[in-house]
């Protein structure tokens, strides 16, 4: 009986284990959303919303990066995009950073 119990417990434990690992969820399978998008690309519908990460600092660096001069102005909306004034080619532009790391200017 006990033989029976013990082996019971170990088939019971082995079958939780097998089911844990088929529950996991599966990677996103959309792979044009990046977190942070690189210097060359650029997604589409930028600016993107959403929960933004990056310091006012580290915004205006990238801005800066991206060949924008005289930053100024530099706040997170309620959207999670960074909006600030900038100098791009001696033109005056307002100029957005979205989460990705997408730069918009207009």
């Amino acid at each position: 009986m006990k033989n029976l119990l013990v082996a019971t417990a170990i088939i019971a434990m082995s079958a939780s284990s097998t089911f844990a690992q088929t529950t996991k969820p599966a990677a996103n399978p959309d792979g044009d959303t990046p977190a942070v998008t690189t210097p060359s690309d650029q997604n589409a519908t930028a600016p993107v919303e959403g929960a933004n990460s990056f310091t006012e600092g580290q915004a205006r660096d990238r801005i800066v990066e991206a060949g924008y001069a005289d930053v100024t102005e530099l706040k997170l909306d309620d959207k999670g995009v960074w909006q600030g004034k900038a100098k791009k080619d001696g033109k005056a532009v307002m100029v957005s950073l979205d989460y990705q790391g997408n730069i918009v200017a207009k």
